[in-house]
């Protein structure tokens, strides 16, 4: 399979589980459920145009190397303090669910970001040879 293909679908799978991901947040409680979430859908909106629309071009590949570098990191965030089952997610329903979005959505983005990256440094210009 071509990796541009393969960075197209995880991809898009990051951003679907990005979605699940606050979606469950605000659900929860842990995100405000307001006008704040506007960022978050022109981050994911950004990131799905890039994914689409610009696939395969450079400004495509930097907007998945945001978005793969953005869903890499959330899960780091809830891992911070009392960690991904501690504080006040601990003993809510719907706890697998939260904490396997959350670990699929680490290695989902993290495997986009490569790829992406990959992507990027084979659009590189050849250097002029040498005379």
């Amino acid at each position: 399979m071509k990796h541009d293909r393969v960075l197209t679908i995880t991809s898009l799978l990051s951003i679907v589980l990005t979605s699940f991901h606050l979606a469950d947040d605000v659900v929860r409680g842990f995100e405000p459920g307001g006008f704040k979430n506007i960022y978050a859908i022109l981050i994911v909106f950004v990131w799905l145009y890039g994914t689409v629309a610009l696939a395969g071009r450079r400004s495509g590949y930097i907007v998945m190397v945001l978005g793969g570098l953005l869903g890499s990191l959330v899960p780091l965030v809830h891992m911070r303090g009392a960690g991904l089952v501690g504080g006040r997610i601990a003993n809510t329903s719907g706890l697998f669910f939260w904490v396997w979005t959350l670990l699929a959505l680490g290695v989902t983005s993290l495997f986009s970001l490569i790829l992406s990256v990959r992507g990027l440094w084979s659009l590189r210009r050849p250097s002029p040879p040498k005379s």
